[in-house]
């Protein structure tokens, strides 16, 4: 039985995981860790408010986003349940990386705190924004519902529904681009989301890249040590130049969870983990079973589903 875990990329929920960190002792050492490391406080990590400066935000919201899922990769390892294959969006594919052993998690986590410096845009700048788009499955149709549109990216493919009605994508650009959008398209085709001011994986992001780019430089990653499934395009990662050039690629670029899971696939991957509330439940259409994790009971449902699909769980401690 293969065992494939997917990392979302922060374009959902704001993720929580008080619970998990009140329930698990691991999970509470990992925040002291993380805590050290960023010089946040765990409190900053795991539930007090963001602050509102713009890159300073992203940042702190990136380390509380892969806090938590790694932190629940560490409770599943508890218990002795380990990915055959690993793959995530944006920041989940990041936070995949460290977890194939492409990169140290000290060294993600002062990359991801150390992106606060980022220079804030110039105030004169156009508004950036952020959309759910969904788009028609049925041949000619456009690309995505701003095809065209100047000011309008796509920035992500999230695959069709579970109905197979329609397709899930995220666009990026211009605001006052993405609310005209909205506003011409058919009711509830195109829904900016409040609060989302960074353009990502879009070529408004440049200035991000260029910025974090020696810093990634830097970085000594190594060759994964499991199948690492790219976001960015059909492929598996399986060396320290291809994990660098998706780390430098990542903000500008956009990313496809049919990418991930399609790879995951073709690597037999028979249930999948979803770590995190930002890839949504029920709403997709994967081509394996997937159970995700956000809470202390899930981890039981992910234990349980696993024993009854034949994943060997011997000796592993029992859940209390």
């Amino acid at each position: 039985m293969s065992l494939g875990y997917l990392f979302g990329g922060g374009v959902g929920t704001e993720p929580h995981g008080l619970e998990l960190y009140r329930t698990y002792e691991v999970v509470r050492d990992w925040y002291e860790q993380v805590s050290a490391w960023t010089g946040l406080t765990v409190g900053q990590v795991l539930e007090d408010d963001l602050p509102t400066a713009q890159e300073e935000r992203q940042s702190v919201g990136t380390v509380r986003e892969a806090a938590l899922a790694i932190g629940v990769h560490d409770v599943l390892a508890s218990f002795n349940l380990r990915p055959a294959a690993i793959g995530g969006l944006s920041l989940g594919a990041m936070t995949a990386s460290c977890l194939a052993g492409s990169l140290g998690r000290r060294e993600l986590f002062e990359m991801l705190a150390g992106s606060r410096d980022t220079p804030e845009p110039p105030a004169e700048d156009p508004r950036q924004g952020i959309a759910i788009a969904f788009g028609s499955l049925a041949d000619g149709a456009p690309s995505h519902p701003g095809e065209n549109v100047p000011g309008v990216y796509l920035a992500g493919d999230f695959g069709p529904t579970a109905d197979g009605t329609q397709r899930i994508m995220m666009l990026a650009g211009h605001s006052e681009a993405l609310g005209a959008l909205a506003a011409e398209a058919a009711p509830g085709t195109v829904v900016p989301l409040p609060g989302r001011t960074i353009a990502v994986h879009t070529p408004l992001r440049r200035p991000y890249r260029d910025f974090m780019a020696p810093r990634i430089d830097a970085i000594p990653f190594t060759d994964p040590e499991i199948p690492l499934l790219s976001c960015l395009e059909p492929k598996v990662l399986r060396t320290a130049a291809d994990v660098r050039d998706l780390f430098q690629r990542n903000s500008t670029d956009p990313i496809s969870l049919v990418d991930v899971y399609g790879g995951m696939k073709e690597q037999g991957v028979q249930l999948g983990l979803v770590m995190g509330p930002s890839i949504p439940e029920g709403i997709l259409a994967f081509p394996f079973p997937v159970v995700h994790i956000e809470q202390p009971e899930h981890i039981e449902q992910a234990l349980t589903t696993a024993y009854d699909l034949g994943i060997d769980l011997s000796g592993a401690p029992a859940l209390s």
